[in-house]
């Protein structure tokens, strides 16, 4: 009799990482049920795989009081455990716009005052475990578990305030459960909130992350199995021919285009005027003997207006390709990638020549394509717009993963970008070699066996189990 595996998605990109990858065919040629036990606002139904949907799911008011708290206070622990104050970069401020903003601000700053130690943290743990069994939200999840009787639930993210109820009426019900690393920068930014006998993660460098921060978790709960999020890049059959896609976007065949990937709106504010600043540089290019273009993708979640009038400027330089994605709601993770995006991604760096943006993880998509990315390294911090050395985005815990400064072409000034791009598309290897090093570092190689590898896993521990 085949197993019957429960996955929780929270969000939209998990929802891709586990529909539009190989991960339910593998799960049907290994005998396993799997069924997507769905919180967020997306039908799945047209997606060939089994739903359980979670209507409305509400998580204990205190419960979201205490997740802030713990964050907050881990990342203290963080601090003073590593002697580091980047930690403290990772915390949003509290808000005391108006009394009730401020008395929850206050109840936050008390809960971090009274548990502000490992055993503290345990202790806060606990106490959301406690509170949420409390609520009808968990009393629903224990009555689905009843139900369906799972072998084993996974969840797809380990940072969603949403999985604490299903993984522990799962856990109170002897259903082994499993959460998986969500994304490469999580670990550091202290967001493992779900308590699972099981941790998810992306390489062998994850898992000493895991270790070290979170010190209640043991070696033998961590399975290191890399992400889906990169195997779509080996499917050939995604792959259309230049002529095809150039075709669809409009884009001049004489051309030799590169990605600009855009950010969102918190992590990069000026972030048209590194658009511009490029387009500066290719139009200079141009005028030389180059013939150059740049696809704009913005961010999936960005639908401001802020880029308009540099794509009106520079229309004889940027096409804008937009990403393929559904809005069901009004915050970032109620936004649904669809499968025609993840075709649209895949082709857009097969036909580029390289990326650039400010520190996003598409170093490693290029990468699998052996290809080149060059970060934005200055910034604009005053009103006259004048560019200044450095980004703190780089000091990030995520960063010093690199193995080598080489691993991305760094654009240090927008007097500089015309150059420096120009070495880079005349030579990569030595780019591209240390950018295949760090990927390698951060997810377990190879990249297109993540699916195979996350339910052989599974299954071995229901059967040893």
């Amino acid at each position: 009799m085949g197993k019957k595996v429960f996955v929780l998605v929270s969000d939209g990109v998990s929802i891709r990482n586990f529909t539009y990858t190989s991960f339910p065919i593998l799960a049907k040629e290994k005998n396993i049920e799997l069924v997507f036990w769905n919180s967020t606002p997306f039908n799945m139904q047209n997606m060939d795989v089994k739903e359980v949907k979670i209507n409305n799911p509400k998580p204990s008011a205190f419960t979201d009081l205490i997740k802030t708290a713990l964050i907050r206070t881990e990342l203290n622990l963080f601090s003073n455990r590593d002697n580091d104050s980047i930690y403290q970069e990772y915390k949003f401020p509290l808000s005391f716009k108006n009394l009730k903003s401020s008395l929850k601000s206050i109840a936050i700053k008390l809960i971090m005052e009274l548990f502000n130690s490992e055993n503290g943290i345990r202790k806060l743990r606990s106490t959301m475990l406690r509170l949420e069994r409390k609520t009808a939200y968990y009393k629903h999840c224990k009555l689905v578990l009843e139900k369906e009787k799972p072998d084993f639930l996974f969840s797809t993210s380990q940072r969603a305030v949403t999985g604490i109820s299903p993984l522990t009426a799962a856990q109170d019900l002897g259903v082994l459960t499993g959460a998986f690393i969500y994304s490469w920068d999580n670990v550091p930014k202290a967001t493992t909130v779900l308590t699972a006998d099981y941790y998810f993660v992306w390489s062998d460098y994850m898992k000493n992350e895991l270790l070290h921060y979170q010190k209640y978790i043991s070696p033998d709960q961590i399975k290191v199995t890399g992400t889906p999020q990169f195997e779509n890049h080996f499917k050939a059959s995604l792959n259309i021919s230049r002529s095809e896609f150039f075709d669809a976007h409009g884009l001049d065949s004489s051309k030799k285009y590169i990605c600009f990937s855009g950010d969102d709106i918190t992590t990069s504010p000026k972030d048209e005027l590194y658009l511009r600043d490029l387009a500066k540089a290719v139009k200079n290019l141009n005028s030389k003997t180059h013939h150059i273009g740049i696809i704009f993708r913005r961010c999936p979640v960005d639908f401001s207006n802020r880029y308009d009038s540099i794509l009106e400027a520079y229309e004889d330089i940027i096409v804008s390709v937009n990403p393929i994605w559904k809005k069901e709601g009004g915050v970032w993770n109620s936004i649904m990638p669809t499968k025609e995006d993840y075709k649209l991604q895949t082709n857009i760096i097969e036909h580029t020549e390289c990326v650039v943006n400010l520190g996003s993880s598409m170093v490693f998509d290029y990468a699998a394509y052996n290809k080149p990315c060059a970060f934005m390294n200055y910034n604009y911090f005053n009103p006259e717009e004048q560019p200044e050395k450095g980004v703190n985005v780089y000091d990030f815990v995520h960063f010093r993963s690199k193995p080598s400064i080489d691993a991305v072409c760094w654009l240090n000034h927008p007097d500089e970008i015309s150059m420096d791009l120009e070495n880079l598309l005349t030579d990569s290897t030595k780019t591209v070699k240390a950018s295949q090093d760090w990927f390698n570092i951060i997810n377990y190689f190879p990249p297109s066996q993540a699916s195979n590898r996350i339910l052989s896993t599974i299954n071995k521990l229901i059967s040893t189990n």
